[in-house]
């Protein structure tokens, strides 16, 4: 069986193992999206069709399943997870004037930032009023830790904007903005199954491990995909003014020259007097793009070993598979 086969095989199983769930959980993004104010309700499901991949409710679902939860709060908590993310989302792209998402115009194109804001506010309360639901301090004391988190990390991606910044500062910020929502979802699965203190800590730090994979891969993918596949123009990052894992693995090794143009990238906020095959050139000459990969399997395998005193058995399995997935993934 080919690797391409044997990925395809995998996804089917873990596909079919969450599929009803998945798409309650769809069905319970459509409705919770819903306000009395028509904006609002254009701009969340003109954001809940743009898809994606859905790895974090399903995360969830599996947590939950793999400590014994077969209840309604999988599904609840599983929209609560994906409306944060996709706030999340919209301030994002507010803050970096992005233009796309996903292959499409982003909401702030098409709405203005004044509306989107407001469209995410709305949507993390929403989120909020329906964790509710659970009458669980542990869960709400997860989500209001989460969201902490994620504005912490993009403050403070804000304030470095255009600055070099180490290997451990960089993580750090990944962390906040991506991994911990990963973590998190873990961890609210196994509050629901009632896990021990050790097993939510367990698969939270499965979850950890898997978003910074995810998290390094997406930053690769940046500098190397094509835009075509990308939905988005290439090096975005470093557009912005953001150095990611590569790009620090290249400057702690180059030569003043070579460090200076990409400096000049990060000040002119474009490739203009320096060109993205310039830049390319520099990862390639110092093997900044195999370290940052390296880094993401290394991070995939520790997210394998966070879990594996649980049972064997099919959750298990799709848990195991899906650090695989992570890693090698082209978009």
């Amino acid at each position: 069986m080919t690797t391409s086969t044997s990925a395809s095989a995998a996804a089917k199983e873990v596909f079919d193992l969450l599929r009803d769930d998945l798409l309650a959980i769809e069905q319970e993004f459509q409705r919770d999206a819903i306000s009395g104010v028509e904006v609002i309700t254009e701009i969340g499901e003109y954001l809940r069709e743009g898809g994606g991949k859905r790895i974090r409710p399903a995360l969830l679902l599996l947590s939950a399943k793999l400590c014994g939860y077969e209840g309604r709060g999988a599904v609840r908590l599983g929209s609560v997870v994906e409306i944060v993310h996709t706030a999340t989302l919209v301030h994002d792209d507010i803050i970096d004037e992005a233009l796309t998402r996903r292959g499409r115009p982003s909401a702030n194109t098409k709405w203005g930032n004044s509306k989107c804001v407001l469209a995410g506010d709305w949507l993390y309360m929403q989120a909020f009023k329906i964790a509710l639901e659970e009458q669980n301090f542990r869960v709400l004391d997860l989500l209001i830790g989460l969201t902490q988190q994620m504005v912490e990390g993009e403050l403070m991606q804000m304030e470095r904007l255009g600055h070099i910044i180490s290997q451990a500062e960089h993580l750090d910020l990944i962390y906040r903005k991506t991994a911990c929502l990963f973590s998190v979802s873990m961890k609210l699965g196994a509050v629901l199954g009632r896990a021990s203190d050790a097993d939510e800590d367990r698969l939270g730090e499965y979850g950890r491990n898997l978003g910074l994979a995810f998290q390094i891969v997406d930053d690769v993918l940046d500098l190397t995909a094509s835009e075509d596949v990308l939905g988005k123009p290439v090096a975005s990052d470093l557009r912005e003014g953001k150095v990611t894992m590569a790009i620090i693995h290249a400057l702690d090794r180059c030569t003043p020259a070579e460090r200076k143009l990409i400096e000049t990238v990060l000040d002119e906020r474009c490739f203009a007097t320096v060109i993205h095959g310039d830049v390319r050139a520099i990862l390639e000459q110092y093997g900044s793009v195999d370290y940052a990969v390296a880094s993401a399997n290394e991070h995939a395998e520790q997210a394998r070993r966070a879990i594996s005193h649980f049972p064997d058995g099919e959750i298990k399995r799709a848990l195991l598979w899906i650090p695989e997935f992570v890693v090698g993934r082209e978009k």
